[in-house]
């Protein structure tokens, strides 16, 4: 697995958020049961970098916690089932993982937000890690059901790690 890690935050963190994210996303891939190892990019930054990135890509001008790039196209979240044959371009054509896509991570949100539940930075840190590795594997939360299978995946993957609130 190839978990690239960019951090250009101007705040530190410190706690080895390398490891804790690192321990996320594979978490997510077990929880998910993958069938291939999987290239995932992480950028920590910062709310003025975030909001130019929300506003280029999203149209949205304002700061937010994590955004998502997902770089496969699931007909149903989580179903790898039939993703070599009708998305063959989701594979690094060098190492053959399955490019699953990008997160960008607000430190400067992901401090406040955690001060406003209450909770540490790295359970912030590790929750907004899961939360956008379901984005990538094609789930969502527009709808309900949708939220709650999202949240219920997020609670079991951070549970089962005990990270709490």
């Amino acid at each position: 697995m190839t978990i690239n890690i960019e951090y250009e935050a101007s705040v530190k963190l410190d706690f080895d958020y390398e490891a804790l994210i690192k321990k996320v996303i594979e978490a997510c891939m077990d929880d998910e049961a993958c069938p291939y190892e999987a290239e995932v990019s992480i950028l920590l930054t910062d709310d003025n970098t975030i909001q130019e990135i929300n506003r280029d890509y999203r149209n949205i001008d304002s700061p937010t916690d994590v955004l998502s790039f997902p770089a496969t196209d699931f007909k149903t979240p989580g179903d790898f089932s039939n993703l070599e044959e009708e998305h063959p371009d989701s594979f690094h054509p060098e190492t053959g993982e399955l490019m699953l896509g990008d997160i960008v991570i607000s430190v400067e949100r992901a401090m406040k937000q955690a001060e406003e539940y209450g909770h540490a930075i790295e359970r912030e840190i590790a929750f907004l890690t899961a939360h956008s590795m379901f984005h990538l594997f094609g789930y969502d939360h527009m709808e309900d059901e949708e939220r709650r299978i999202m949240e219920d995946k997020q609670r079991k993957v951070l549970d089962k790690l005990e990270i709490f609130r």
